[in-house]
């Protein structure tokens, strides 16, 4: 399991999570609403990075104008490892990964639902990041 978690950009706590089964082997994140993980900012691309699986492992790629970070040094296309936080664009949201046993325990302490499949139009509100109640410097829904 890899379990994706939206934090919050002052306060590093959780705002939003995405939980995909063993089985997917990529997943998307972007404005457009053809991804599995939806972040509305003017910061983001419409198709601003992918996770990929190789073999046991997971890595990011890349694909937006505005760049993807990882411990603040822009990256193109790196390993992963459990519990980092990349963040889209130098101004953008930041996203934690979790993979394996640990993102089960999260799951579990969290309850959220879990995605298997890539969601059709008729879900994306379900997996779109809401409002939340405080200001933030970039806007996720």
């Amino acid at each position: 399991m890899i379990t994706l978690t939206l934090l919050h950009p002052l306060k590093q706590i959780a705002l939003q999570h995405w939980n995909f089964q063993e089985h997917e082997s990529i997943i998307r994140i972007g404005r457009s609403t053809d991804n599995q993980v939806i972040l509305y900012s003017a910061v983001v691309s419409r198709h601003h990075v992918e996770l990929r699986r190789t073999g046991k492992s997971w890595e990011v790629v890349n694909l937006g104008t505005n760049g993807t970070y990882l411990d603040g040094k822009r990256v193109t296309q790196v390993e992963i490892v459990d519990g980092a936080v990349i963040r889209l664009a130098r101004s953008g949201p930041n996203l934690r990964i979790r993979i394996g046993s640990e993102a089960l325990k999260e799951d579990a302490l969290a309850g959220d639902r879990t995605v298997s499949e890539r969601p059709d139009t008729s879900m994306d509100t379900d997996i779109t990041v809401q409002p939340p109640e405080v200001d933030l410097p970039w806007n996720p829904s």
